[in-house]
C-alpha cells in the first residue's frame, strides 16, 4: 500500500472517529484498535497497547495516542495527519454548537441527550479498558492492589494520589 493511500486512510478514519469521540480519545480506543490492528493490519495488539501506555505515561492530552499511532503507521507525516484529523473536526463541531448551547440547555430533548450520552461514554471507556487488559498479563498482586486502591478511594474517600504513590513503590520494588 502506498504512502498517499495510508495517509488518506489515516485522515478519513481519524476524522470520523473525531466526530464520534464522546468521552474523549480514550473512549474511542476500541474503534482505533479495530482500524489499525484488525482492519488494516498496520500493527499488532501488543504494539497498540504499548503506544497507549506510552501516551498515558507522557504528560499531555489523551489524544497523544493518535499521534503515536500515526507515527508508527506512517512516520512524521502520519503523526501530523492523524493528529489533525482527530482534533480539527471535533474542534469545528464543538465551536459550531457552542453558540447554541445556552438555549439548548433549557430544552427537554437536550437534557435527555446529555443523560443518554453519559452511560454510552461509560460503556465506551469500559470497552477500552477491556481491550487494553485483554492484551496484558495481569498478576494476582496487580488485581489485589487495584481492588485495594478502589476501596481506598471510593469507600474511605481518600485522595487518589496516595494510591498512585503506593502503586509506584510496589512496582519499583518488583512486587507487582
Amino acid at each position: 500500500m502506498n504512502d498517499a493511500r495510508i495517509h488518506t486512510q489515516l485522515a478519513i478514519n481519524f476524522a470520523i472517529i473525531s466526530i464520534l469521540a464522546f468521552g474523549g480519545a480514550n473512549a474511542t480506543l476500541p474503534e482505533m484498535h479495530r482500524m489499525v490492528v484488525d482492519a488494516n493490519h498496520w500493527m499488532d495488539s501488543a504494539t497498540f497497547t504499548r503506544l497507549f501506555a506510552l501516551a498515558q505515561a507522557a504528560p499531555g492530552p489523551n489524544v497523544m495516542v493518535v499521534t503515536l499511532i500515526g507515527w508508527q503507521v506512517a512516520g512524521l507525516l502520519g503523526a501530523f495527519i492523524s493528529t489533525l484529523a482527530m482534533v480539527v473536526p471535533s474542534f469545528f463541531l464543538t465551536f459550531g454548537i457552542s453558540s447554541f448551547l445556552p438555549r439548548w440547555r433549557q430544552l427537554n430533548w437536550y437534557k435527555l441527550l446529555e443523560k443518554g450520552l453519559a452511560p454510552i461514554t461509560v460503556g465506551l471507556v469500559l470497552a477500552s479498558a477491556y481491550l487494553l487488559t485483554r492484551n496484558t498479563s495481569i498478576s494476582i498482586g496487580a488485581i489485589l492492589v487495584t481492588a485495594a486502591a478502589v476501596g481506598y478511594i471510593l469507600i474511605l474517600k481518600r485522595n487518589p494520589i496516595h494510591t498512585l504513590i503506593f502503586g509506584a513503590l510496589l512496582g519499583a520494588a518488583g512486587w507487582i
